[in-house]
């Protein structure tokens, strides 16, 4: 490809609007274009990337037994509604209509239409277990897209579903997708740490993330992980081990104390000269319209996916001023579940299991309740955020912090979709039985895009050699220099023959242009043919290591050439 005729535009400044650096360079460097909110055109630069992504997963996947296959983007709302989902699934569903006044959606899962494509299909136990996947366009009416290509509207994923006979040929499956998952993201150069998560509105039990950790704000999610064990979870899954008991000697009698004017948990912590810990806190939530308060530690957050699946629910926030006194007749900074248990629905945290002579509100404005004690039992659940520092729920370390940008995840979905929408097989009883499924997602736009994350410096993207549009770029400093403009279109024609995906910059620009264009874009290698050739050598830079050395054009073809060629096995 010729630089000239190359349909890319780079831009000299970071676009306004962007805030990670993966989406200031895919724009800058020209290989995407905003159409509208959370919605971009791939331009060809992006375009060969995601090809290449994509053809690493669908090597991976074939070769664990996996098959192609592609789903039709517009679903019908009667599959939805079969499954139950069309009524839970929320406002990131983008319903509409046809001519024919038939509700439809664009899809932005597609465990219904896979469940009724084998439904009918796959009749028999001696037919399963199957693993088919796509890649394919999605659309989720994110409410706030950001992050360029990590969080918009519409993105490109790959989506596979596995149907079984028992949980133990899922287990082998998911294993064996967790391992073909794992060598994808290598060969991308992608480090990725599997991580526990919640499975969402996909749903199922078991589920697991893959995530490339970043020293970021861009990562989407904490990562909590223990450095002397395997466990890894993100902030909306993980736990951890607390303290045995909280207990203050201060406070050994009930009763009930003035504290004017006092509202948050650091005020009322010094107020009364205890810890954060000492105190009970008690957070009023609206979930699904309907008042929820969680009790937990004071120096605690809550978690509020761990809520949210806790209750079953589809919708949480926070509850306003008003609404608080409305429902308690107290203000905020006062409230408690005391005498409060008949009209609101109470959850405890499991932080509040062992506390002794704690601090707690009582629903009277600047009145707290000190020495409070449980007089009875109560169920206590994780509801809480994990804070670094806490100790790890498998061997008692510590727990450490990051950043994460989910690339993949898989699931044990059971029998969520083949109960409802009454997909079955017979076994071998001559029993009609509901497929027993798992689910297995990669974000191939996002993948593409956690790659700059992760590999960028202050010139532009750092292309891993698997992933890059082009795999080198031949830039002669002056193209009138007739020396220099034929050693390299020779170069240029010798690694086009070799099967080497090559630019050459044949424009008129000053050298400093072609140098900048080559590092924003991010090729890996760059030769580049100047003042030197006259000697027979050539400049050789490498993009991931900075490292710049004088060779022959041979050696330089050479090196590229062994390099692709590890990349083809």
């Amino acid at each position: 490809m010729k630089m000239s005729k190359l349909f890319v535009q780079t831009l000299r400044d970071f676009p306004q609007d962007a805030e990670a650096i993966s989406h200031k360079l895919l724009v800058r460097a020209g290989y995407i274009k905003k159409l509208a909110n959370g919605i971009y055109s791939y331009l060809p630069l992006m375009k060969r990337v995601i090809s290449k992504v994509e053809q690493i997963a669908r090597e991976e996947l074939n070769k664990a037994g996996a098959q192609e296959l592609s789903m039709p983007f517009v679903q019908p709302a009667e599959l939805w509604q079969k499954s139950g989902r069309w009524q839970v699934y929320g406002k990131e569903l983008l319903r509409m209509k046809d001519r024919h006044d038939v509700e439809l959606c664009l899809g932005p899962t597609h465990e219904e239409v896979i469940t009724s494509i084998v439904d009918g299909i796959l009749t028999s136990y001696k037919q399963l277990p199957v693993n088919l996947y796509q890649f394919q366009l999605k659309f989720r009416d994110e409410i706030r897209p950001r992050f360029g290509l990590l969080r918009g509207r519409e993105f490109i994923m790959k989506d596979g579903y596995s149907f079984h006979t028992s949980q133990e040929s899922l287990d082998i499956e998911y294993k064996n997708m967790w391992g073909a998952y794992k060598r994808i993201f290598d060969r991308c150069n992608l480090e990725t740490k599997v991580v526990q998560s919640d499975s969402g509105a996909i749903g199922g039990k078991v589920s697991h993330e893959f995530m490339v950790l970043t020293e970021t704000q861009t990562g989407e999610d904490d990562v909590f992980y223990c450095k002397h064990c395997d466990y890894a979870a993100n902030s909306n899954h993980a736990t951890s081990k607390l303290k045995d008991e909280i207990t203050t000697t201060r406070f050994t009698k009930e009763e009930i104390v003035d504290t004017p004017n006092i509202r948050t948990i650091k005020e009322l912590a010094q107020f009364l000269k205890v810890e954060e810990n000492n105190i009970l806190k008690s957070v009023l939530y609206i979930v699904d319209s309907k008042p929820v308060m969680v009790m937990i530690r004071g120096d605690k957050e809550v978690e509020e996916t761990k809520l949210l699946n806790a209750l079953c629910g589809l919708e949480i926030r926070k509850a306003t001023e008003d609404e608080a006194k409305e429902i308690t007749g107290s203000e905020v900074g006062f409230l408690s579940c005391i005498g409060l248990e008949d009209k609101v629905k109470v959850l405890f945290d499991k932080s509040a299991k062992n506390m002794k002579n704690f601090v707690i509100g009582i629903n009277q404005p600047h009145k707290h309740m000190v020495g409070k004690n449980f007089t009875k039992e109560h169920d206590f659940l994780d509801l809480s955020l994990v804070k670094e520092g806490e100790l790890c729920p498998h061997c008692s370390n510590p727990l450490y912090v990051t950043r994460g940008i989910e690339v993949g995840n898989i699931f044990q979905l059971g029998t969520k979709y083949s109960e409802p929408m009454n997909a079955t097989y017979t076994d071998e009883n001559g029993q009609n039985k509901p497929f027993i499924m798992g689910c297995y997602g990669i974000g191939i736009t996002r993948t593409a895009s956690a790659a700059i994350e992760k590999h960028h410096d202050e010139n532009g993207i750092i292309w891993p050699l698997a992933i890059a549009p082009y795999h080198c770029v031949v830039v002669p400093v002056n193209m009138q220099e007739s020396e220099q403009k034929d050693m390299a279109e020779k170069i240029y024609n010798s690694l086009l023959s070799k099967g080497v995906e090559v630019v050459i910059d044949d424009r008129e620009d000053r050298a400093g242009v072609k140098f900048k264009d080559a590092d924003l874009i991010g090729f890996p290698y760059r030769i580049t043919v100047g003042k030197t050739a006259k000697d027979g050598l050539v400049e050789f830079k490498t993009r991931m290591t900075g490292e710049t050395v004088l060779l022959s054009p041979n050696e330089a073809i050479k090196k590229i050439t062994e390099e692709v060629d590890k990349l083809k096995g």
